[in-house]
């Protein structure tokens, strides 16, 4: 009996349906705004309007091209489980190469004049359909697996935290289309351990002989380090099996995630850290800090006086609380924040970190900490370069003091400028959050900046500040 499924087989052929529709509606909605609407009072149709046939005709040309590049992207890939702005960015990256060979093909092909027009209509209109056809996908994919439809079956293969914390995120999120059969470790986890709640499905050897009576599709490996012998085992044993692996990183592996292997006249060098900016990402993120602040900060300033005038009427104290926080290289820094607890919150206690149903917070406060509102004043730490948009969060020093010697790699998060968002607050770790997870997700950010990956992050955000609940 074979492991394969056909699970893998519904969701990549309607990616590929709807993207030849939303293309080819692209090709005729582009020609219907640029001969047929309002669009001509003001770009005139100067040498007549072209035959819809001879666009209709031309898409079935270029389609395939584009279904091409869309698959070159690995974009019709089984339970891709991706969000919406990585779709967008990827489908306007794959559009625009798409594009510029429609437009050098058209250049040589002398059979009718395209327009460039509808060039430019052609790759706005395809990138707001395709990216339509791909949330409908994304939405019925979700529908699917929440009713246990074309699940994958998987194990895992360990028994420690990285083991738990993966069946903590499978049993938690069932959009992921995952289903658990169970769990192989050499011994059973204890009662207190959530993992107990998986079944037990013997020592991790035993994969092998399970693999096809159970139809396994996918093992999820956390071993750490000193079981790396185990795990050489088990995959000398899957030799030849049709068997998904996916491991995820230890310690070991987090610290040399960013190796990069160069030569100096013939002397083989290891480079285990980069700096995360070059001069010129500095200077684009900079930029891109000012100009997204700044205009921010306009639109917003009606709101910034509503709240200014709520806050004091609601209880004694200044506006704006000025916050020592440790940010760039370790330089300390006043971050602002409208005040949101009383003037002598921390009198008794100390530093402690907010809780939820915190006592200290004032009523107009829980709102506004609530609705991430009253981090709005640090738009003015962004236009001074004392944070950017997106980074690491930044700690008080007393916290900072105590990660430092608790968490490995914390100190790494200082290596860039915190940010009013980040990568582990789009990922659900805000609030009270263990700062172990915070820290994994913000040196994944450092290590794989880029413009695109802030402006994802920020399009994250926007949707975690209206639907989360994780702020307080």
């Amino acid at each position: 009996m074979s492991t394969q499924r056909r699970n893998d087989f519904l969701i990549p052929l309607l990616a590929v349906l709807l993207d030849i529709v939303a293309i080819e509606g692209a090709f005729i909605l582009s020609y219907q705004f640029r001969f047929f609407s309002p669009l001509t009072s003001v770009f005139e149709v100067t040498l007549g309007v072209p035959p819809l046939s001879d666009y209709v005709v031309s898409s079935l040309v270029f389609i395939p091209i584009w279904l091409f590049f869309f698959k070159s992207r690995g974009m019709y890939g089984t339970r891709r489980n991706t969000h919406l702005s990585d779709e967008f960015f990827a489908i306007a990256r794959v559009m625009t190469i798409g594009l510029l060979g429609v437009m050098s093909a058209t250049f040589f092909y002398r059979g009718f004049s395209f327009s460039r027009g509808v060039f430019i209509l052609l790759w706005i209109v395809s990138v707001v359909t395709v990216t339509l056809g791909r949330y409908l996908l994304m939405q019925f994919e979700q529908w699917l697996y929440r009713r246990g439809k074309e699940l994958k079956t998987v194990v895992i293969v360990g028994n420690n935290e990285t083991a738990t914390a993966i069946y903590s995120v499978l049993m938690l999120k069932k959009n992921l289309g995952y289903h658990i059969l169970g769990y192989y470790a050499d011994s059973s986890a204890s009662e207190a351990n959530p993992l107990s709640a998986a079944k037990y499905l013997g020592p991790v050897k035993g994969l092998t002989d399970d693999l096809v009576p159970q139809r396994i599709q996918a093992a999820f490996i956390a071993l750490t380090y000193k079981e790396h012998p185990l795990l050489l085992d088990l995959m000398r044993d899957l030799e030849g099996k049709n068997i998904e692996l996916m491991m995820v990183p230890d310690l070991l592996e987090m610290i040399t995630s960013n190796v990069r292997i160069q030569e100096m006249e013939g002397i083989p060098l290891i480079r285990i850290r980069e700096i995360p900016l070059t001069t010129w990402n500095r200077i684009t993120k900079r930029c891109f800090d000012i100009a997204f602040s700044a205009c921010v900060l306009v639109c917003i300033s009606p709101l910034l006086l509503l709240i200014a005038l709520l806050v004091k009427l609601s209880s004694r104290g200044p506006v704006i609380f000025a916050q020592e926080r440790i940010g760039l290289d370790g330089f300390k820094f006043p971050l602002y924040k409208f005040r949101t607890m009383r003037v002598d919150a921390e009198t008794a206690t100390g530093p402690i970190r907010a809780t939820k149903g915190d006592q200290r917070t004032t009523g107009i406060g829980k709102f506004l900490r609530r609705t991430s509102l009253d981090e709005l004043p640090q738009f003015f730490n962004v236009l001074t370069g004392q944070m950017s948009i997106v980074g690491p969060r930044p700690e008080r020093p007393y916290f900072v003091e105590q990660f430092r010697h608790k968490i490995p790699r914390y100190l790494e998060r200082h290596r860039m400028k915190t940010g009013m968002t980040g990568w582990a607050q789009v990922n659900g770790l805000r609030g009270n959050a263990p700062i172990e997870d915070r820290t994994k997700y913000d040196i994944y950010y450092i290590e794989n900046w880029s413009l695109v990956f802030d402006i994802k992050i920020i399009l994250k955000t926007i949707h975690a500040v209206v639907f989360g609940q994780d702020a307080y």
